[in-house]
């Protein structure tokens, strides 16, 4: 008897480690995922809008600016040889249309790779919790086989 409720102290004990720790684990993984993704398709939005704008409008472009109070004044971009690009923690560099390509290109390629050790990661996790489970079907086969006896 006191064998049995040693097991189901055990299986309480797994059931609540799952729950409290690799669970929440998880779910943040796959948060930090989530952000990873968003600031990657910013990058390759980026990438794309530049090279629209080089292929289509080399000559510029019209467009409205909002100065203020849902105000807006028509305005027309004639030079497009720089930008400034946001290069994190809200500090703007002035680029060239490729320089910008580039940049984007190697913050999509840094994140990418980021992003899989995240991945890999929320993998281990996910294996953690598949073997804390069969570990509790193991722990309740020998329940069961204790009280067949």
């Amino acid at each position: 008897m006191q064998e049995a409720d040693a097991h189901k102290a055990r299986i309480t004990q797994i059931e609540e480690f799952i729950n409290d720790v690799l669970k929440e684990d998880l779910k943040q993984l796959e948060h930090y995922i989530n952000l990873f993704n968003e600031e990657i398709m910013e990058y390759v939005q980026l990438k794309n809008t530049l090279q629209t704008f080089g292929d289509h409008m080399p000559a510029g472009y019209k467009t409205q600016v909002n100065i203020g109070s849902n105000i807006f004044m028509q305005a027309r971009v004639k030079q497009m040889d720089k930008i400034l690009v946001n290069v994190g923690k809200e500090v703007y560099l002035e680029m060239s249309m490729d320089e910008a390509i580039r940049f984007s290109d190697v913050r999509i390629k840094i994140l990418t790779k980021q992003a899989d050790v995240v991945r890999e990661e929320s993998v281990k996790k996910r294996s953690q919790i598949k073997m804390a489970l069969i570990a509790i079907s193991e722990r309740e086969k020998l329940l069961q086989q204790q009280d067949d006896r």
